[in-house]
């Protein structure tokens, strides 16, 4: 009998959830009182539910730790603990490591040249995340308007410009339900801002 989506999942993606409560737990998300943690669960139930790899859900806890908590040195903790694979992964999904962080727009701008040419694992975590922000951002903006937008570096223009530039790659590279439900997203998105 051949193993099931669960049974893949061992004691790494164990340990991979010990660390992404250990790095977020005093996180929370930037416009509501949620823990940070919940956002990196609902990125890898949807990782998972598109049938990724350990790896990829590994990659998916994490994909937010290095820039947020520790750069380099917590990327080298990453590739340590958990492979060449999942280092790969969340490296990509990071725009950058600097600190103070590069001009916002140039830095989105470089990083999605960088995601035209990452592997499909890289698609599949980008994917999933970029979904899951549009539906928080989305459930934000129904609740709060469009004084929303100054919580964000890139203000309304630059983050649907980013959103939707995202999504014409992700619509090449990784087609498929999340990408779909991406666009989907991003229209109502679109339409609540005007």
């Amino acid at each position: 009998m051949e193993p099931t989506q669960v049974d893949k999942l061992g004691n790494r993606f164990e340990m991979a959830i010990e660390m992404a409560l250990r790095l977020h737990k005093s996180l929370v998300r930037k416009t509501r009182e949620i823990p940070y943690l919940a956002h990196l669960l609902a990125v890898t139930a949807l990782v998972l539910q598109d049938g990724g790899s350990e790896d990829e859900a590994i990659a998916a806890l994490l994909h937010d730790a290095p820039e947020d908590q520790g750069g380099i040195e917590t990327l080298t903790l990453i590739q340590e603990k958990f492979g060449k694979n999942v280092f790969q992964i969340v490296e990509a999904c990071s725009d950058t490591f600097d600190v103070p962080k590069p001009e916002w727009r140039p830095r989105k701008e470089a990083h999605l040249e960088e995601v035209k040419k990452a592997s499909s694992s890289v698609h599949r975590v980008i994917a999933a995340d970029k979904l899951h922000n549009a539906r928080s951002l989305l459930r934000d903006l129904k609740e709060y308007g469009n004084l929303l937008w100054e919580k964000f570096n890139g203000g309304k223009e630059g983050s649907i410009w980013y959103l939707q530039s995202m999504h014409e790659i992700l619509t090449e590279k990784h087609p498929g339900y999340l990408t779909d439900e991406l666009g989907k997203v991003l229209k109502e998105i679109e339409n609540f801002a005007n």
